[in-house]
């Protein structure tokens, strides 16, 4: 696996960032509950999915999450039939390496 391929990023709406910030565990945002994982996107990914889902709202946090050899990381078809990574546990802290307000 390719390092570029190791960096995907969680999109953080304020309150579920105050939280895991708080609590140093994400269970998942709603969208991610039920889909039962939590949703990430690669670098050439994080644009679409901030205009799809998030177009318009402001405060969000980007989190460059370290996924390098998770198994519980899964590369699944989605949207446009491009693999995105799917997150099947929850996040912590500890696989955040950095973050950044957009």
């Amino acid at each position: 696996m390719s390092q570029e391929r190791n960096r995907i990023f969680k999109i953080f709406r304020p309150q579920e960032w105050s939280a895991f910030a708080a609590a140093g565990r994400f269970d998942g945002s709603a969208d991610d509950i039920r889909d039962g994982f939590i949703h990430l996107s690669t670098a050439d990914q994080l644009e679409g999915t901030l205009a799809r889902h998030f177009a318009g709202e402001a405060g969000l946090v980007v989190a460059d999450i370290n996924a390098a050899a998770d198994p519980a990381l899964r590369w699944e078809k989605s949207r446009g039939g491009l693999l995105f990574p799917h997150l099947y546990r929850p996040l912590t802290m500890a696989d955040v390496d950095s973050f950044a307000q957009r």
